[in-house]
């Protein structure tokens, strides 16, 4: 064996324990019994560590020097070369970071879960507080060892978008608000009540389940290597390609809720079903920092995917007009006196909400804006867990115009701070912009594709996305596949573009 294969090998055991501690997340979130979460997070420690001991090891070391020397001219743009950077890369930045640091994070993380999701509940934030200042500390504490320039939080986003920065973060969403505001504001203008409130009625949760179930299959999720489950706060996770597992939740009041979420998650979950098989247990689906098993180039293109099978596809005026028939078989009743144009306007109406999961797409990154500026603030010690109530619901007045009548719909709203996700928020930006540009570079070099999804043949798209981006796993950047597929990096003005030809029509603006 050359010495690349032995390095593989490494890896790939590695990956297997990513793998197992991916189950046990999944378990914990859809399957767990409410007890259970102080001996998963002992269990999560011990494979946490033995995870980490894998992969900081003199023995990785050994093999990474010898596979060095071993490809030393070869195409950098090849797979191996860029498989053996990333895990350079990775094994200089896990090696300055304590096991003990990382296992007391995993241990915390699973009670932290539970403990967030029972505040919630009760809408009791004063429960939550010891366990989110004890998250809080140790990801200062992670963001130390990690090391960094200017802020803190520049640390903790490698984790999940490698290259960015609290700045570039700044000049992003300075250029998003631009825009954003002065098209927000003309639409309040115009805004109108519906002719009919479509979630005055109950609808049954197995019918919505059933629809989650075509609707995510119909734009290709197979389910031959995938499931779909219910959570609290729905996700996607994967153990390789060939076992993609999604969630959704469902709300009998409210029917977006469930179809939105689960394509949504399917669109994560499209990313991992099509990468290439030759990368499965390889350092180009392994997210050493954050040791999960997942293959997409940084979390912000992993919600480059999932925003866009949601958003440009699954909230488009074509999409409905083929498939609300299929809603009124589900539910002649609650939706006997609707049509396609009103259920497309009332899933994109665009108003100022309390939760982030339900906002519409023009408002949708100011939820963002204000949980990063929030954890900016955190970290650096400008402010304090005490104080988060009062300091969340007046940044949403700021922002939104409105104040949360309680924590349940305010600063408990999500679940990432609980598990120590900070850093994690502004993916979910970077994914809509990334979102917008790639369909617009697809629209340019596919002409065929307005009516191929005007007639519901959701597959060229699919493939077209495979081959530009999904196939290539963790091998390129965000920018760098932006490139490939755009001539350009990360750019605010084709989702700035997108927002406004989309509500202009909406609502009548020109």
């Amino acid at each position: 064996m050359t010495a690349y294969d032995d390095l593989a090998a490494r890896i790939g055991e590695y990956h297997d324990l990513l793998c197992a501690l991916n189950t046990l997340k999944w378990d914990m979130r859809t399957m767990m019994p409410a007890r259970g979460a102080a001996s998963r997070g002992r269990q999560l420690a011990t494979l946490t560590k033995l995870a980490k001991s894998t992969f900081v090891s003199e023995k990785t070391a050994r093999l990474l020097d010898a596979t060095e020397t071993e490809i030393a001219g070869e195409d950098a743009d090849s797979y191996r070369v860029r498989a053996v950077r990333q895990v350079r890369d990775a094994y200089d930045i896990h090696r300055r970071i304590p096991s003990e640091l990382v296992a007391r994070m995993a241990a915390l993380g699973a009670q932290s879960e539970a403990a967030w999701a029972e505040a919630k509940d009760a809408d009791d934030f004063a429960s939550f507080k010891p366990w989110l200042k004890r998250m809080l500390g140790l990801n200062i504490e992670l963001a130390e060892a990690i090391g960094y320039s200017d802020h803190p939080f520049d640390a903790l986003v490698q984790q999940f978008e490698p290259g960015m920065t609290s700045a570039r973060l700044g000049r992003i969403f300075a250029e998003l608000k631009a825009g954003i505001l002065p098209l927000l504001e003309r639409i309040a203008s115009v805004d109108a009540p519906l002719p009919l409130n479509l979630w005055d009625a109950e609808y049954d949760l197995a019918a919505q389940k059933g629809i989650c179930l075509e609707l995510t299959a119909l734009i290709g999720f197979d389910y031959t290597r995938g499931r779909l489950d219910s959570a609290p706060h729905p996700f996607e996770i994967s153990f390789t390609r060939d076992d993609v597992r999604i969630t959704t939740r469902y709300d009998a009041n409210y029917l977006p809720m469930s179809l939105f979420a689960a394509l949504h998650e399917a669109g994560h979950g499209l990313y991992e079903q099509n990468i290439a098989p030759e990368l499965t247990r390889t350092a180009l689906t392994a997210d050493f920092i954050g040791q999960y098993a997942v293959g997409g180039a940084s979390f912000g293109a992993h919600e480059f995917s999932s925003r866009l099978w949601e958003n440009q596809i699954g909230r488009s005026r074509d999409f409905w007009r083929l498939h609300f028939s299929r809603l009124q078989e589900a539910f002649p009743a609650q939706l006997a006196a609707a049509d396609a144009e009103l259920f497309y306007r009332a899933v994109n109406r665009v108003r100022p909400s309390l939760i982030r999961v339900e906002a519409d797409e023009v408002t949708y990154n100011l939820h963002i804006m204000l949980r990063a500026e929030i954890e900016m603030a955190l970290l650096e010690g400008a402010i304090a867990v005490d104080d988060l109530p009062e300091i969340w619901n007046a940044k949403m007045e700021e922002y939104l115009g409105l104040t949360p009548p309680d924590d349940r719909r305010g600063v408990l709203q999500d679940v990432h701070w609980s598990f120590g996700g900070f850093g994690n928020f502004p993916c979910y930006t970077i994914g809509n912009i990334m979102a917008a540009q790639a369909l617009a570079a697809a629209r340019a070099q596919m002409p065929d594709l307005a009516g191929e999804l005007a007639a519901g043949d959701y597959q060229p798209l699919l493939n077209w996305l495979s081959d530009k981006i999904y196939r290539h796993g963790r091998a390129y950047s965000t920018d760098e596949l932006l490139t490939r597929v755009s001539g350009e990096g990360l750019n605010t003005a084709p989702l700035l573009d997108y927002l406004e030809n989309k509500y202009s029509d909406l609502y009548g603006l020109n």
